[in-house]
This record gives C-alpha cells, sequence and structure tokens, in this order.
C-alpha cells in the first residue's frame, strides 16, 4: 500500500507523523516507557507480527528513536531502550492517553492512572499554557513564521494573520 510521504513540507507536525505516525511506532515507544526491552516483550504485550515487529524496531533505530544495546542476563541478545529523542516522545504519550481517557475510555473509565512517583499524587492534564501558567485555547495562540519558514510558509501564515507579506505594519 503507498504511503504519502510528508518530509518535504514546511511543517513540523508533517515531518514528526512521518517518523512516529505509524500505530505500531508509539505503541513500541509506549513499552519502552513502561520498562519492556526485549523483542519477545515488546511481541506479547502488542500481539504484533514479527516481520512487523522488526521492520518498525529497525526503522525506529535508523530514525534514532530506539537504540540496540547487549542484554547482559542473555549472551548474543539485544534489548531495545529510548534514545533522548525517543523519550522526549513522553508528553506526545500522555497528551494522547488523557486525550483517549477524556473522549474514549469505556463508561468513562480509564483503564490506567498515571501518578507522580514520591507523593502518588495523580498527575496534571498536559496543556498549552501561557508564559503565565494559566490554559491557553488553540484560538488564543498566533502563528508566526520560524527561522525555517520558506516564502511559502511565510505567505501562508501572513495570510492567516490577515497581513500582506512583507507588510510589518500589523506586527510580526
Amino acid at each position: 500500500m503507498y504511503r504519502k510521504r510528508f518530509d518535504s513540507m514546511n511543517c513540523s507536525i508533517a515531518r514528526a507523523l512521518d517518523e512516529v505516525g505509524e500505530w505500531w511506532t508509539l505503541l513500541i515507544v509506549r513499552e519502552c516507557t513502561q520498562g519492556n526491552k526485549r523483542f519477545d516483550e515488546f511481541q506479547s504485550e502488542l500481539g504484533i507480527a514479527r516481520n512487523v515487529l522488526t521492520a518498525r524496531l529497525e526503522r525506529l533505530i535508523e530514525l534514532k528513536i530506539l537504540e540496540r544495546f547487549p542484554l547482559t542476563d542473555r549472551a548474543n541478545t539485544f534489548g531495545y531502550r529510548l534514545t533522548k529523542k525517543g523519550a522526549d516522545l513522553y508528553p506526545i504519550l500522555v497528551a494522547l492517553m488523557q486525550w483517549g481517557d477524556k473522549w474514549l475510555a469505556p463508561n468513562g473509565k480509564p483503564p490506567i492512572r498515571l501518578l507522580e512517583e514520591r507523593s502518588g499524587q495523580a498527575i496534571e492534564p498536559m496543556e498549552v499554557r501561557r508564559p503565565n501558567g494559566s490554559h491557553l485555547s488553540f484560538g488564543e495562540v498566533r502563528y508566526a513564521p520560524g527561522p525555517g519558514a520558506t516564502r511559502a510558509t511565510r505567505i501562508v501564515i501572513d495570510s492567516r494573520n490577515g497581513r500582506v507579506l512583507g507588510d510589518d505594519s500589523k506586527g510580526s
């Protein structure tokens, strides 16, 4: 089956989906955050076919989301662990889980709760915040061209902000 690639789009969301948008990818990352590191653990927990798991693990290594390391308790056997790049996906997993708990949990009852290790208290919901820490909705955010914006991206952003390209009279 043909899959569209987004790596040529000037959009960080599209590029991120190119790397982690396939559902097995985030489920493998989830397993790593829960302490699983062996091929057989991933396969058992996810019910994923061996060939699919092998391909996904190789791709995650290629993308530097996972790294392979020798298991000391098993000769000639490797485990998989998150790199810094992979660990940075954790807030995304938590946000997806919280969204799923809110909108998709059977009978409104989430299957798992996340608790802070030391206090045992439930973690706070993930949200976008103002510099002062208060909640910020998507309607209260304005897009601005970043240092990697192409001319086409600048045109789109400026048109959405009601500006003509190059017109700085309305602020930036």
